[in-house]
């Protein structure tokens, strides 16, 4: 912790509770009874503790999405990843360790789709003593986007799973917990914000939904993109976003309309098969209020820039939109000596039934994704932190391929079907410290493409480079972005095109990274990095906390690699 740091505690407490929305009252597990959860503000540098106690009926795990977490991946939180659940009527506390971050993140479940209710935002402010890089707003508010599923979505979720069925589609969105004029028995608590002209409001959005990116507007008014998943960017002026899901941004709204009603509104960017209709069409909505006197109007202006659901063009154009400040104050540090490529597919896939725990009947082959034709599968009943640290054999493969199983026409509207069978496994990719990656995540056509937006967990990243088709190793790295690339740890690999990203692998621990669309997630598109621990006991993951949540761990493995005291591993003790 630098000597700027503060030390705060925080609680979180998991349970279910009755909401009604769109007609229908049903019980969802929320935190601290309400929809979203708390907002965690700090300053650049604290560190958070979070005691979070399980009333609910099942066990759930939080992430804190973005946070680096340096050393620290005992609290990052993803299910069987990095921890075990918190088990019903147990609690755990997750030290929050913040360092470069700055502007604003969010927190969520990380345990099957809990995270549907069980999400917040997380505002970082500057350093005490310093400010923004631009104009400071007059005030500010959170924008999250959210997510309604009819019934129990966990029991849903499980039935659909064990079946091979298609997984839950969402009925609706909702901002700020709430869906809007345009929901049935929503208009009474559509959320509204009451603005005074000529003053400038800094916006942060949060994209919390489950399952989709989302095109968001505010009618007859533009906004400036300043900072994107808490750091900061060179202005973007629009009068509209894709925001993927997980992405988080900064806005800058100047209120310098007319006074009257304005609507926010926000739909789904359908970015899989064009003659499908079967998706979420629900225009989830919010309503800006200009403070004075005047006639109210019977109804706010609806946003016209609002892109429609299919409208590739419109998100084509956030694909390479974002740089970096590149200031004295805001450096950019892109490696530039790769040690490591990888050139990863990113696909939905099917795989075979009879290899899973699943009940599928018919041809016995369920629907899947996969990276690199590797369909990743949680290591049930134990993490693979918890198995690295102590060197507990047989929970996990060191073999994740840094090469496509096959090369071929990635993006080709006729594949065969052979390439859609992906393989199960539990494959993680071993880096050593201060290991300079390259990731090229290519799309492909297999079952219809789609975009998909990835997320890496204990590090942020650079975006190089993105296009459409085929990644070409030899041209395309000519007009790689190496002076300003944006930042970020979520970006979206562009329907049928590819994403290339650049970071040192300079945190030590076990991080996963995901499609941050969950059914994609859910379906396999995952797997794990594990940086290794440097030479020093500061380059080295910190030694565990007292209470971790229970695994199912043999007695007879209870072997612990144990740093030892010059910060090397694999010293081994028994505990």
């Amino acid at each position: 912790m630098n000597r700027n740091s503060r030390l705060m505690n925080s609680a979180k407490h998991l349970a279910e509770k009755n909401f009604t929305k769109l007609c229908n009252t049903t019980s969802k597990l929320v935190v601290n009874d309400s929809i979203p959860g708390p907002v965690i503000r700090v300053h650049k540098g604290d560190t958070v503790y979070v005691n979070v106690h399980n009333q609910g009926y099942y066990g759930v795990t939080i992430h804190w999405h973005g946070v680096k977490q340096p050393r620290n991946p005992w609290s990052d939180g993803p299910e069987y990843i990095t921890q075990c659940p918190i088990e019903p009527g147990s609690n755990f506390t997750y030290e929050v360790i913040f360092s470069t971050e700055e502007g604003t993140l969010w927190w969520h479940a990380h345990s099957d789709w809990t995270r549907a209710y069980v999400y917040g935002a997380i505002v970082i402010l500057p350093t005490i003593g310093t400010t923004y890089p631009f104009p400071k707003p007059d005030d500010e508010d959170i924008i999250i986007l959210g997510s309604l599923y009819n019934g129990n979505l966990e029991a849903e979720l499980d039935y659909d799973l064990l079946y091979g069925n298609e997984l839950p589609h969402s009925i609706g969105y909702t901002i700020n917990g709430e869906p809007g004029d345009f929901g049935p028995c929503s208009k009474e608590t559509t959320y509204r914000r009451v603005v005074d002209h000529g003053k400038t409001y800094l916006l942060r959005l949060v994209n919390s939904v489950v399952a989709a990116n989302m095109f968001f507007a505010i009618a007859e008014h533009n906004f400036t993109i300043v900072g994107m998943d808490a750091s900061y960017i060179k202005p973007i002026t629009t009068s509209y976003i894709l925001i993927s899901a997980g992405q988080t941004m900064d806005i800058l709204l100047t209120a310098n309309q007319t006074l009257g009603h304005y609507y926010i509104a926000a739909r789904q960017f359908w970015s899989q098969e064009a003659d499908l209709n079967n998706f979420d069409q629900f225009n989830v909505t919010a309503i800006i209020e200009y403070r004075g006197n005047y006639t109210i109007p019977l109804s706010p202006s609806f946003p016209s820039t609002l892109p429609s659901y299919k409208d590739i063009t419109a998100a084509m154009k956030y694909s390479t939109l974002f740089r970096s400040l590149a200031s004295k104050d805001h450096p950019v540090n892109v490696p530039l000596n790769i040690t490591t490529r990888m050139y990863i597919t990113v696909s939905m896939a099917k795989i075979e039934c009879k290899n899973t725990t699943c009940m599928a009947t018919g041809e016995e082959i369920i629907i899947a994704t996969s990276v690199n034709n590797i369909s990743w599968t949680n290591p049930v009943p134990i993490d693979i932190l918890l198995a690295y640290y102590r060197n507990i054999s047989g929970v996990y493969t060191t073999d994740f391929p840094d090469q496509p199983l096959y090369y071929y026409n990635f993006t080709s509207s006729e594949l065969p079907d052979s390439l859609e069978i992906a393989d199960l496994g539990t494959k993680v990719k071993v880096l050593n410290y201060n290991e300079a990656v390259e990731i090229v995540f290519q799309g492909t056509n297999i079952l219809g493409a789609g975009y998909h937006p990835m997320h890496l967990h204990g590090h942020s990243f650079y975006v190089v480079g993105s296009g459409y088709g085929n990644y070409n190793n030899e041209a395309d790295p000519k007009n790689f972005n190496l002076v300003d690339p944006v930042a970020v740890n979520t970006f979206g690999v562009p329907k049928n095109g590819w994403v290339a990203i650049r970071f040192v692998a300079n945190n030590p621990g076990v991080w996963f990274w995901h499609c941050h669309v969950d059914r994609h997630m859910t379906w396999g598109m995952a797997a794990v990095f594990i940086v290794k621990n440097g030479g020093t006991t500061e380059t080295s993951i910190r030694k565990p906390p007292p209470h971790l949540p229970p695994c199912n761990v043999p007695l007879k493995s209870r072997v612990q690699n144990n740093d030892g005291s010059d910060g090397k591993e694999n010293q081994t003790i028994f505990i």
